[in-house]
């Protein structure tokens, strides 16, 4: 269960005060070291925090912050949610397994032919062959040619 803490105004206001004199300093030591466009920049820093807290990001950012974090250790510590991600491991699993199979002609049935219709052919399996027949390429045009003729072409 997460920790609701409840932050008033005047505390926000105090944490953009002080991240505002910390940018400040380190702006200043920016300046000196480095020149005026080191200093300047770090002093546009600096007054983000007081633009936050003025549109109240900065609360948002804080609360944002908290869920993320609340989130994250749930999912680290919940034996829940990591039977839920072994089910979803599972599934994918399968489905990968069932495309497989599919692909390869194995565990599918036959689509029913409709009455008066001429029933295609049966798939073969690549490891099943017949006695007689050449396996060649020229075994695979026929199944090219039944294709285009049930598509018109």
């Amino acid at each position: 269960m997460p920790l609701a803490v409840s932050i008033d105004s005047s505390t926000w206001a105090a944490l953009a005060l002080v991240l505002t004199i910390l940018g400040g300093a380190l702006s200043w030591v920016a300046w000196r070291r480095r020149g005026i466009a080191a200093g300047l920049r770090g002093l546009a820093w600096t007054l983000l925090p007081v633009a936050a807290w003025l549109t109240g990001t900065l609360k948002l950012a804080v609360n944002i912050t908290n869920d993320v974090v609340s989130w994250a250790t749930r999912l680290v510590f919940s034996p829940t949610v990591w039977a839920g991600i072994i089910v979803a491991g599972g599934a994918a699993g399968l489905f990968v397994v069932s495309s497989l199979m599919r692909s390869r002609g194995i565990g599918v049935r036959d689509r029913e032919t409709k009455p008066g219709s001429k029933p295609e052919r049966a798939v073969r399996a690549p490891a099943a062959k017949q006695p007689g027949r050449r396996d060649d390429d020229l075994d695979d045009m026929d199944d090219i040619e039944a294709i285009l003729k049930k598509h018109g072409i």
